[in-house]
């Protein structure tokens, strides 16, 4: 019951959150704006009573369907993340195009009227188009629809899951229910509406299309940004009651091991008492143990544990390894364990090579667990690289720290542990390692040349998954990329097309003294920096994150890259 409670309401306080006014329009006109029967001349059917119902029960099913199962299934099949959002998107404006023109809706139907069905389209109950909306509806993410998607991530996915999905779906549904029921009796009972109802169909039609058109260049999520989430708080408050988190304690984001985690304030001064640590969950292999032999927590009772969540090709970790390393080797003597939980960003990171390759180059002696499915990260809760969790002798987490810089406090925290663990144990001086941690806002942001999570791109025309030749803008803003020649872009990588030759160029405009990208497969890359060098980077061997501009070049400015066929392109990042 506390499941189904807590589902409805966190569905309901997302129901009337800003992220739902796309969407609001379409459900009012459309509700009441009835298709053309097929194989009639084009004329006005007036809605079935039950059309709002059935938009908004195709929203639920599919909406729940695709959260639940959407990525899982598509990471099975090896289909990008966006295709069931594309379709959708799709869906609609084809829907939109057959209410503005009753002559094309016929035609698409055509093909099903042999079909043995009642009365083929005659009415139009609304369930197809609810079902296209479920697809491309993205509600504010809250605690209750991140418990969701984790658990949906990573096949969590129990009789728990999923009631609180449905629950939180008809929460959801319930604010749209009333729009589509407003829409409809506008519609029927308002003499003005009646007399144009054809016209109250070409505007939902033109709501549908403007929203499909919308959807495929992310104008909700800017809208999004634009206004203040006024229903935060209220998330808040549900997720942090009692009985919401025992509800949410589904999919590993929160659980009776890992609950007391929320006492760790990040990056405290002091110590606190956050709990026993959770287990070592989910690891593939373990790296850099006798005989590759798994360490289980219980085994390190009477030594202090600093446990890194990092992965070997994100700038933020390559930035705080050497700290880490540092730290093992200060005070390994001294009874300090520490242990590398490799949680990888990118597919070509699950790779054990790969990974000992990045082991080897960074110096890293002490043990590295592969989290490849992400099962020891979620068991902490965890979502930065990096992120370090300091564990007392008697197995209890006393400090957490999420992302890069705050290396003095830990280390500081480091030391008190030992000296409590072992007292009048003799402790080496700090480390004194270098922070290279850039201040806050002063670089780029990271930059992702893949469709799933692409960022930052200066056109012309729109970035999705697919092959096409590019061209580079005529102004290009500062913080962005841009490409230019035939280029495929993958979920996670953009490469040059197979007859690019050596047109296929990116332009970034950058801020930074550090500039990398990840690249990967076997080719080479020419490097210009305006004011700076130019140099010829081989790539071949183990993807890795490969450095572009030099202490001597500029630390802002333009950088031009010439790639060869071959080279995959992921990302870049700024330090």
């Amino acid at each position: 019951m506390d499941i189904v409670l807590i589902g409805l309401l966190g569905g309901l306080i997302t129901g009337i959150s800003p992220c739902i006014l796309p969407v609001l329009p379409v459900i009012f006109l459309t509700a009441g704006a009835q298709p053309t029967a097929p194989g009639k001349a084009p004329e006005v059917i007036h809605a079935r009573r039950s059309r709002p119902y059935w938009i908004i029960a195709g929203l639920v099913l599919s909406f729940s369907v695709v959260t639940l199962l959407g990525s899982l299934l598509l990471g099975l099949l090896s289909i990008p993340q966006s295709t069931i959002r594309w379709a959708g998107v799709a869906v609609l404006a084809i829907i939109g195009v057959g209410m503005l023109f009753p002559g094309f809706e016929q035609l698409l139907e055509k093909p099903f009227q042999r079909l043995p069905r009642r009365k083929v389209g005659d009415g139009g109950n609304g369930f197809g188009m609810g079902l296209a909306l479920g697809t491309v509806f993205v509600p504010c993410a809250g605690p209750v629809l991140a418990a969701i998607i984790v658990a949906g991530a990573t096949g969590a996915i129990g009789i728990d899951t999923v009631l609180l999905t449905v629950s939180f779906a008809l929460g959801v549904a319930v604010p749209l229910l009333i729009f589509a029921l407003a829409g409809r009796s506008v519609a029927q009972r308002i003499r003005g509406f009646r007399k144009r109802e054809r016209t109250i169909r070409i505007v939902g039609g033109i709501a549908l299309i403007a929203l499909a058109i919308g959807l495929a260049f992310n104008v909700p999520q800017a809208l999004q940004r634009l206004l203040p989430d006024y229903t935060s708080g209220l998330q808040q408050d549900l997720a942090e009651s009692d009985a919401g988190r025992s509800a949410l304690s589904l999919g590993g984001l929160i659980t009776d091991e890992n609950r007391d985690l929320d006492k760790c304030a990040n990056d405290a001064p002091e110590l606190s008492s956050c709990g026993t640590a959770p287990e070592l969950s989910g690891i593939e292999a373990w790296l850099n143990t006798p005989e590759n032999s798994a360490i289980d927590l219980q085994q390190l009772r009477g030594k202090v544990v600093l446990i890194d969540f990092w992965a070997y090709s994100c700038i933020n970790c390559q930035r705080s390894i050497p700290h880490v390393v540092a730290w093992d080797q200060a005070y390994r003597d001294a009874g300090l364990a520490v242990i590398g939980v490799h949680s990888p960003e990118y597919a070509f990171e699950k790779e054990r090579s790969n990974v000992e390759s990045g082991i080897a180059d960074f110096g890293i002696e002490y043990p590295v667990a592969l989290d490849n499915d992400l099962s020891t990260w979620t068991n902490y809760r965890n979502r930065y690289w990096p992120a370090h969790y300091l564990i007392d002798a008697s197995g209890t987490v006393r400090h957490i720290s999420f992302g890069e810089g705050n290396y003095d406090t830990t280390e500081k925290l480091i030391r008190e542990l030992l000296a409590d663990a072992h007292p009048g144990v003799k402790l080496p001086a700090k480390t004194g390692t270098t922070d290279a941690t850039p201040e806050l806002g002063s670089t780029t942001p990271e930059t992702f040349l893949g469709s799933s999570k692409d960022r930052n791109f200066a056109g012309p025309g729109d970035y999705r998954a697919g092959s096409r030749k590019f061209t580079f803008p005529e102004h290009q803003s500062k913080d962005t990329f841009a490409l230019s020649g035939a280029w495929t872009v993958e979920t996670q990588f953009a490469t040059p097309g197979d007859d690019a030759q050596a047109d296929a160029a990116i332009r970034l405009t950058y801020r930074g003294q550090e500039v990398r990208t990840v690249v990967a497969g076997s080719g080479t890359i020419e490097v210009a920096v305006s004011g700076g060098g130019t140099r010829t980077i081989d790539v071949g061997g183990t993807p890795r994150s490969v450095r572009l501009v030099e202490s001597s070049d500029p630390a802002a400015g333009t950088l031009d890259l010439t790639v060869t066929p071959g080279v995959q392109v992921y990302s870049f990042t700024f330090g």
